[in-house]
Protein backbone atom coordinates (compact mmCIF):
# COMPACT_ATOMS: atom_id res chain seq x y z
CA UNK A 1 0.00 0.00 0.00
CA UNK A 2 1.25 3.46 -0.88
CA UNK A 3 2.21 5.24 2.34
CA UNK A 4 0.37 8.46 3.00
CA UNK A 5 0.75 11.05 5.70
CA UNK A 6 -2.45 9.80 7.35
CA UNK A 7 -1.23 6.20 7.47
CA UNK A 8 2.11 7.29 8.93
CA UNK A 9 0.33 9.38 11.53
CA UNK A 10 -1.96 6.48 12.47
CA UNK A 11 0.95 4.08 12.78
CA UNK A 12 2.80 6.53 15.02
CA UNK A 13 -0.26 6.80 17.27
CA UNK A 14 -0.24 3.04 17.94
CA UNK A 15 2.35 3.79 20.61
CA UNK A 16 -0.07 6.08 22.47
CA UNK A 17 -0.84 4.47 25.87
CA UNK A 18 -4.34 5.99 25.99
CA UNK A 19 -6.89 3.18 25.33
CA UNK A 20 -9.44 5.55 23.80
CA UNK A 21 -6.87 6.86 21.35
CA UNK A 22 -5.86 3.32 20.43
CA UNK A 23 -9.49 2.29 19.90
CA UNK A 24 -10.07 5.26 17.61
CA UNK A 25 -6.97 4.75 15.49
CA UNK A 26 -7.58 0.96 15.43
CA UNK A 27 -10.96 1.44 13.79
CA UNK A 28 -9.42 3.81 11.25
CA UNK A 29 -6.57 1.39 10.46
CA UNK A 30 -8.98 -1.52 10.07
CA UNK A 31 -11.01 0.54 7.61
CA UNK A 32 -8.05 0.42 5.20
CA UNK A 33 -8.47 -3.35 4.92
CA UNK A 34 -5.89 -6.03 4.16
CA UNK A 35 -3.57 -3.81 2.02
CA UNK A 36 -2.34 -2.05 5.16
CA UNK A 37 -1.04 -5.28 6.72
CA UNK A 38 2.49 -4.99 5.17
CA UNK A 39 2.81 -1.55 6.78
CA UNK A 40 1.88 -3.02 10.15
CA UNK A 41 4.26 -5.95 9.70
CA UNK A 42 7.10 -3.57 8.86
CA UNK A 43 6.33 -1.52 11.96
CA UNK A 44 6.26 -4.70 14.07
CA UNK A 45 9.73 -5.70 12.84
CA UNK A 46 11.19 -2.28 13.63
CA UNK A 47 9.61 -2.02 17.09
CA UNK A 48 11.41 -3.65 20.04
CA UNK A 49 8.59 -2.84 22.48
CA UNK A 50 6.62 -6.03 23.22
CA UNK A 51 3.49 -4.12 24.22
CA UNK A 52 3.40 -2.27 20.90
CA UNK A 53 4.05 -5.54 19.05
CA UNK A 54 1.03 -7.05 20.80
CA UNK A 55 -1.11 -4.10 19.69
CA UNK A 56 0.08 -4.56 16.11
CA UNK A 57 -0.66 -8.31 16.30
CA UNK A 58 -4.18 -7.48 17.45
CA UNK A 59 -4.68 -5.07 14.56
CA UNK A 60 -3.43 -7.59 11.98
CA UNK A 61 -5.73 -10.23 13.47
CA UNK A 62 -8.71 -7.85 13.27
CA UNK A 63 -7.94 -7.04 9.65
CA UNK A 64 -7.69 -10.72 8.70
CA UNK A 65 -10.86 -11.58 10.59
CA UNK A 66 -12.84 -8.82 8.88
CA UNK A 67 -11.71 -10.13 5.50
CA UNK A 68 -12.56 -13.72 6.48
CA UNK A 69 -15.95 -12.60 7.76
CA UNK A 70 -16.67 -11.01 4.38
CA UNK A 71 -15.67 -14.20 2.57
CA UNK A 72 -17.92 -16.28 4.82
CA UNK A 73 -20.81 -13.91 4.13
CA UNK A 74 -20.38 -14.48 0.40
CA UNK A 75 -20.10 -18.24 0.95
CA UNK A 76 -23.23 -18.27 3.11
CA UNK A 77 -25.34 -16.68 0.37
CA UNK A 78 -24.03 -18.96 -2.40
CA UNK A 79 -26.69 -21.18 -3.96
CA UNK A 80 -24.21 -24.02 -4.44
CA UNK A 81 -21.47 -23.73 -1.81
CA UNK A 82 -18.63 -26.24 -2.12
CA UNK A 83 -17.57 -28.20 0.94
CA UNK A 84 -13.87 -27.86 0.13
CA UNK A 85 -14.10 -24.08 -0.20
CA UNK A 86 -15.81 -23.87 3.18
CA UNK A 87 -13.28 -26.15 4.88
CA UNK A 88 -10.46 -24.00 3.51
CA UNK A 89 -12.14 -20.86 4.85
CA UNK A 90 -12.34 -22.43 8.31
CA UNK A 91 -8.64 -23.35 8.15
CA UNK A 92 -7.78 -19.77 7.20
CA UNK A 93 -8.95 -18.59 10.61
CA UNK A 94 -5.90 -20.26 12.18
CA UNK A 95 -3.66 -20.17 9.10
CA UNK A 96 -4.42 -16.91 7.26
CA UNK A 97 -1.36 -17.25 5.02
CA UNK A 98 -2.11 -20.88 4.09
CA UNK A 99 -1.10 -21.88 0.56
CA UNK A 100 -4.30 -23.40 -0.81
CA UNK A 101 -2.51 -24.85 -3.83
CA UNK A 102 -0.68 -27.42 -1.69
CA UNK A 103 -3.99 -28.53 -0.14
CA UNK A 104 -5.66 -28.82 -3.54
CA UNK A 105 -2.72 -30.76 -4.99
CA UNK A 106 -2.73 -33.25 -2.13
CA UNK A 107 -6.47 -33.82 -2.43
CA UNK A 108 -6.13 -34.29 -6.19
CA UNK A 109 -3.34 -36.83 -5.65
CA UNK A 110 -5.43 -38.86 -3.19
CA UNK A 111 -8.48 -38.67 -5.46
CA UNK A 112 -6.53 -39.88 -8.46
CA UNK A 113 -5.07 -42.88 -6.62
CA UNK A 114 -8.56 -43.93 -5.51
CA UNK A 115 -10.04 -43.29 -8.98
CA UNK A 116 -7.48 -45.58 -10.61
CA UNK A 117 -8.82 -48.49 -8.54
CA UNK A 118 -12.52 -47.87 -9.22
CA UNK A 119 -14.69 -49.06 -12.08
CA UNK A 120 -18.38 -48.95 -12.97
CA UNK A 121 -18.97 -52.63 -12.14
CA UNK A 122 -18.27 -52.35 -8.43
CA UNK A 123 -21.00 -52.58 -5.83
CA UNK A 124 -21.42 -49.74 -3.33
CA UNK A 125 -19.65 -51.75 -0.64
CA UNK A 126 -16.78 -52.64 -2.98
CA UNK A 127 -16.35 -48.95 -3.83
CA UNK A 128 -16.09 -48.02 -0.17
CA UNK A 129 -13.74 -50.91 0.61
CA UNK A 130 -11.35 -49.69 -2.12
CA UNK A 131 -11.68 -46.12 -0.88
CA UNK A 132 -10.93 -47.21 2.70
CA UNK A 133 -7.93 -49.30 1.69
CA UNK A 134 -6.27 -46.37 -0.04
CA UNK A 135 -7.38 -43.67 2.41
CA UNK A 136 -6.66 -45.48 5.67
CA UNK A 137 -4.08 -48.14 4.75
CA UNK A 138 -2.07 -46.57 1.93
CA UNK A 139 -2.23 -42.90 3.02
CA UNK A 140 -2.51 -43.89 6.70
CA UNK A 141 -5.17 -41.42 7.73
CA UNK A 142 -6.32 -42.11 11.26
CA UNK A 143 -9.05 -40.81 13.48
CA UNK A 144 -8.64 -39.45 16.99
CA UNK A 145 -11.25 -38.61 19.58
CA UNK A 146 -12.38 -35.00 19.62
CA UNK A 147 -9.98 -33.01 21.81
CA UNK A 148 -10.54 -29.32 22.39
CA UNK A 149 -6.87 -28.97 23.33
CA UNK A 150 -5.84 -29.60 19.71
CA UNK A 151 -7.48 -27.13 17.28
CA UNK A 152 -5.30 -28.38 14.40
CA UNK A 153 -7.27 -31.62 14.45
CA UNK A 154 -10.28 -29.64 13.14
CA UNK A 155 -8.47 -28.11 10.14
CA UNK A 156 -8.23 -29.66 6.70
CA UNK A 157 -4.75 -28.36 5.86
CA UNK A 158 -3.25 -29.78 9.04
CA UNK A 159 -5.06 -33.11 8.70
CA UNK A 160 -3.62 -33.52 5.20
CA UNK A 161 -0.15 -32.84 6.62
CA UNK A 162 -0.34 -34.97 9.76
CA UNK A 163 -2.82 -37.63 8.51
CA UNK A 164 -4.54 -37.27 11.87
CA UNK A 165 -7.94 -35.71 12.52
CA UNK A 166 -11.14 -36.09 14.49
CA UNK A 167 -14.35 -37.59 13.13
CA UNK A 168 -15.66 -34.22 11.92
CA UNK A 169 -12.75 -33.12 9.72
CA UNK A 170 -11.95 -36.70 8.66
CA UNK A 171 -15.58 -37.00 7.62
CA UNK A 172 -15.40 -33.74 5.67
CA UNK A 173 -12.28 -34.87 3.82
CA UNK A 174 -13.79 -38.31 3.18
CA UNK A 175 -17.05 -36.80 1.90
CA UNK A 176 -15.46 -34.25 -0.42
CA UNK A 177 -13.21 -36.94 -1.94
CA UNK A 178 -16.29 -39.11 -2.49
CA UNK A 179 -17.97 -36.14 -4.15
CA UNK A 180 -15.04 -35.76 -6.54
CA UNK A 181 -15.33 -39.48 -7.35
CA UNK A 182 -19.15 -39.49 -7.76
CA UNK A 183 -19.58 -41.79 -4.76
CA UNK A 184 -22.85 -40.81 -3.00
CA UNK A 185 -21.52 -40.56 0.55
CA UNK A 186 -22.93 -37.80 2.76
CA UNK A 187 -22.65 -36.81 6.39
CA UNK A 188 -25.43 -37.40 8.88
CA UNK A 189 -25.40 -36.36 12.49
CA UNK A 190 -27.10 -38.62 14.95
CA UNK A 191 -26.72 -37.63 18.61
CA UNK A 192 -23.15 -37.98 19.95
CA UNK A 193 -21.92 -39.30 16.61
CA UNK A 194 -20.69 -37.90 13.30
CA UNK A 195 -21.28 -40.58 10.69
CA UNK A 196 -21.17 -40.87 6.93
CA UNK A 197 -23.83 -42.71 4.98
CA UNK A 198 -23.84 -44.26 1.51
CA UNK A 199 -27.07 -43.00 -0.03
CA UNK A 200 -29.06 -44.67 -2.79
CA UNK A 201 -28.70 -42.21 -5.67
CA UNK A 202 -31.31 -43.87 -7.90
CA UNK A 203 -34.41 -41.79 -8.58
CA UNK A 204 -37.71 -42.94 -7.15
CA UNK A 205 -40.43 -41.69 -9.52
CA UNK A 206 -43.19 -42.69 -7.11
CA UNK A 207 -41.65 -40.97 -4.11
CA UNK A 208 -39.15 -38.31 -5.30
CA UNK A 209 -38.98 -36.56 -1.92
CA UNK A 210 -38.28 -39.70 0.08
CA UNK A 211 -35.67 -38.87 2.70
CA UNK A 212 -35.25 -41.48 5.38
CA UNK A 213 -32.94 -44.29 6.35
CA UNK A 214 -34.38 -46.49 3.59
CA UNK A 215 -32.29 -44.36 1.20
CA UNK A 216 -29.13 -45.42 3.02
CA UNK A 217 -27.29 -48.60 2.02
CA UNK A 218 -24.95 -48.55 5.03
CA UNK A 219 -23.02 -46.24 7.33
CA UNK A 220 -19.30 -45.41 7.48
CA UNK A 221 -17.23 -44.39 10.48
CA UNK A 222 -14.88 -41.57 9.34
CA UNK A 223 -12.47 -42.47 12.13
CA UNK A 224 -11.45 -45.77 10.54
CA UNK A 225 -13.75 -46.58 7.60
CA UNK A 226 -15.64 -49.24 9.54
CA UNK A 227 -18.98 -50.03 7.89
CA UNK A 228 -22.17 -50.28 9.97
CA UNK A 229 -25.51 -51.78 8.99
CA UNK A 230 -28.98 -50.43 9.75
CA UNK A 231 -29.19 -53.01 12.52
CA UNK A 232 -25.96 -51.68 14.07
CA UNK A 233 -27.30 -48.14 14.11
CA UNK A 234 -30.70 -49.17 15.48
CA UNK A 235 -28.88 -51.07 18.21
CA UNK A 236 -27.01 -47.88 19.10
CA UNK A 237 -30.31 -46.00 19.50
CA UNK A 238 -31.74 -48.80 21.64
CA UNK A 239 -28.69 -48.89 23.93
CA UNK A 240 -28.55 -45.12 24.42
CA UNK A 241 -32.30 -44.73 24.80
CA UNK A 242 -32.30 -41.95 22.21
CA UNK A 243 -35.56 -41.72 20.22
CA UNK A 244 -35.06 -42.69 16.59
CA UNK A 245 -36.09 -39.64 14.55
CA UNK A 246 -36.20 -39.64 10.72
CA UNK A 247 -34.39 -36.28 10.50
CA UNK A 248 -31.23 -37.93 11.86
CA UNK A 249 -30.95 -39.83 8.58
CA UNK A 250 -31.14 -36.84 6.26
CA UNK A 251 -27.85 -35.76 4.67
CA UNK A 252 -26.38 -32.60 6.14
CA UNK A 253 -25.83 -29.83 3.62
CA UNK A 254 -22.46 -28.06 3.35
CA UNK A 255 -23.48 -25.09 5.48
CA UNK A 256 -24.75 -27.33 8.27
CA UNK A 257 -21.51 -29.32 8.27
CA UNK A 258 -19.33 -26.20 8.43
CA UNK A 259 -21.58 -24.59 11.04
CA UNK A 260 -21.02 -27.64 13.24
CA UNK A 261 -17.25 -27.61 12.53
CA UNK A 262 -16.97 -23.94 13.53
CA UNK A 263 -18.97 -24.47 16.72
CA UNK A 264 -16.76 -27.38 17.73
CA UNK A 265 -13.55 -25.52 16.82
CA UNK A 266 -14.71 -22.58 18.95
CA UNK A 267 -14.68 -24.85 22.02
CA UNK A 268 -10.87 -25.04 21.70
CA UNK A 269 -10.59 -21.42 22.80
CA UNK A 270 -12.23 -21.29 26.23
CA UNK A 271 -9.40 -19.72 28.23
CA UNK A 272 -9.58 -16.04 29.15
CA UNK A 273 -6.81 -15.00 26.78
CA UNK A 274 -8.46 -16.79 23.83
CA UNK A 275 -12.14 -16.07 24.39
CA UNK A 276 -12.06 -13.48 21.60
CA UNK A 277 -11.29 -16.32 19.18
CA UNK A 278 -14.24 -18.32 20.46
CA UNK A 279 -16.50 -15.30 19.94
CA UNK A 280 -15.20 -14.75 16.40
CA UNK A 281 -15.65 -18.38 15.39
CA UNK A 282 -19.22 -18.33 16.68
CA UNK A 283 -19.84 -15.17 14.64
CA UNK A 284 -18.68 -17.05 11.55
CA UNK A 285 -20.86 -20.03 12.51
CA UNK A 286 -23.91 -17.76 12.82
CA UNK A 287 -23.37 -16.60 9.25
CA UNK A 288 -23.97 -20.20 8.13
CA UNK A 289 -26.90 -20.82 10.44
CA UNK A 290 -30.26 -21.60 8.85
CA UNK A 291 -31.65 -19.03 11.30
CA UNK A 292 -29.61 -16.30 9.63
CA UNK A 293 -32.22 -13.94 8.09
CA UNK A 294 -29.85 -13.23 5.19
CA UNK A 295 -30.08 -16.85 3.99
Amino acid sequence: MEETSEINALLNLIEDPDHEVFDTISNRIVSYGRPIIPNLEQLWESTPDKTIQQKIDLLIHRLRFHELQSRFSVYATSSQPELLEGALLVARYQYPEMAEISVLQEIEKIKRNIWLELNSYLTSLEQVNIFNRIFFSYYKFKGVEVSYQHPDEFLINRVLETRCGNAIINGILYQLLCGLLDIPVKAIKIPRQYLLAYFDNSYDYFNPKKENKDNIHFYIDPMNGHVYTHKDVESYFNKTGIPLIPSYFKPLDQKMILHFLLEELAKCFDTEDKLHKQTELLILADLLSHDNPAL
